[in-house]
Parts: structure tokens; sequence; C-alpha cells
């Protein structure tokens, strides 16, 4: 936190079931408040286990607002059908708007198909999805991402990349990094796939919640300039044989 908020980073994204995150945010919280943006996430689809959630994270971050709160991992059309619906947990995000608890209301998800269907029907202010060079080396429905970016164009929403580093899958069980995907990690890679995603349309970036990851790709964020077109075909056609990391794979 404090290389972070050192080098300028505000934003400051949490979810209660990213482990113990909360408890340990919350003193940096509670003392930097003023200068960071907070957005946090349920994964909860009903109002009442939504509403009970918000205001644990709230107590647990040490904060009686978020600037942003985020309808979580939004995947399934069945699941979108009950957030969005008579007690869903949009229900328990607006009242908490009305109280000033929340500031805005995003949704995150894997799947651009729910999420054209999400931003159809609901008014949020930020979208949180997967844009990067490997996804755009192997487009298919469930995920590509320009739709979405078109949509939230169009709507003048926030864009919050994730995965701007993920390479693909894991090939096996061994992990050298505290990430579910396998990541670009050397600072040559991860300037070119940040500069890639950060040259779409979006907003914003996401960091990997790993540190030696995070800290890169924030001397990557130092160094950014626009990739051209052509140097966006070029890095894309590198990926035509690696295995994205969306749509996944049953194992």
């Amino acid at each position: 936190m404090k290389l972070a908020l050192d080098r300028g980073v505000n934003h400051i994204d949490v979810a209660p079931t990213y482990g113990d995150a909360e408890l340990r945010l919350g003193k940096w919280v509670k003392e930097y408040r003023r200068n960071i943006f907070l957005a946090c996430k349920t994964r909860h689809r009903t109002k009442r286990e939504a509403a009970e959630e918000l205001r644990q994270s709230l107590k647990r971050l040490q904060t009686d607002y978020f600037d942003l709160y985020q309808l979580h991992g939004l995947d399934k059309a069945e699941e979108l059908e009950t957030a969005l619906g008579p007690d869903g947990v949009i229900q328990a995000v607006q009242e908490a708007k009305a109280q000033d608890l929340v500031k805005r209301v995003g949704i995150t998800s894997h799947n651009p198909v729910n999420i054209v269907r999400a931003l159809k029907r609901f008014d949020f202010d930020t979208v949180l999805l997967p844009v990067n060079c490997v996804l755009r080396a192997h487009r298919q429905p469930e995920n590509d991402y320009a739709p979405v970016l078109k949509l939230a164009k169009e709507k003048n929403l926030g864009v919050i990349a994730m995965k701007a580093i993920a390479k693909g899958p894991w090939p096996d069980d061994r992990k050298t990094y505290a990430t579910w995907y396998q990541p670009f990690d050397t600072q040559k890679e991860i300037d070119e796939a940040l500069r890639f995603t950060l040259s779409q349309d979006v907003t914003t970036a996401a960091t990997s919640s790993d540190i030696k990851l995070a800290t890169m790709t924030i001397d990557a964020a130092e160094r950014f300039e626009p990739m051209s077109e052509e140097e966006q075909r070029e890095l894309v056609s590198r990926f035509a044989s690696q295995k994205p990391l969306f749509p996944r794979q049953p194992t």
C-alpha cells in the first residue's frame, strides 16, 4: 500500500472474498480515505444478503462510504436475472446509494455477453472486465470485449480493465506467482501487455495481486505511451497459438 500510494495509485479495489484483504486494508483506508477512490464488491445476488455484506465491508474497511460498489462476477444469465430482479442485490445497492453509503454502482464479469445484457438493463456507472492482447488474438463471443467497450463509450461509463498481463491458464499445477492465471512476467512483456490494454477504450487497468507483478505493472504505467494500430496487430499476431484464459475450459 505504501508503494502504491507513493507511486500515485489512488484506485483501490477489494472484495470480501479476497481473503483478509478488507481487514488488512482497513487501517490504510482510515488514514488515507480522502486520497483514495475505494471500490468494493459483492458476490451475493439477493437484497438481504448483499445489504448485510455491504455494511460488514464498510466496518472492516473502517469507512462510512464506498466510491464504487460493484456486482461481482456476474458471468451467468440466470444470476443476472436474480441480481437485477425483485429483491435482487441491485435493490440493496440502490438503497445504500440513497443513504450515501455508495457513490457509484458497477458490474464486474469475465463474460462480455452477460455484461452487454446487464448494461442494457441498468444504468451502471462502471464496468470491470478482461481486456488484453491474448484475448484479442482469439476472439469469440465469450471473450470479445469490443462490444462492451463500444456500449460503454456510448453510455459514457468508466471502464476498468483487468487481466491486462494474463498470458493464459497455468500449464500445470506449478504456480510461481500469487495469481490463478499464468502472467507475463518480464518487464518487457508487461510493458507491451499494459500498453496494449491502455490503448483500448478503457479508463484504467487493475494490477495483479502479486506484489512483484504489481510493481512491474506500475513501472510500465509510468512509461505508458499509446500503442499504434500497427504495433497492436504485431503484438496480437504473436499469440495465435497461445491458449487464452477465457472462455475457461473444464478441468
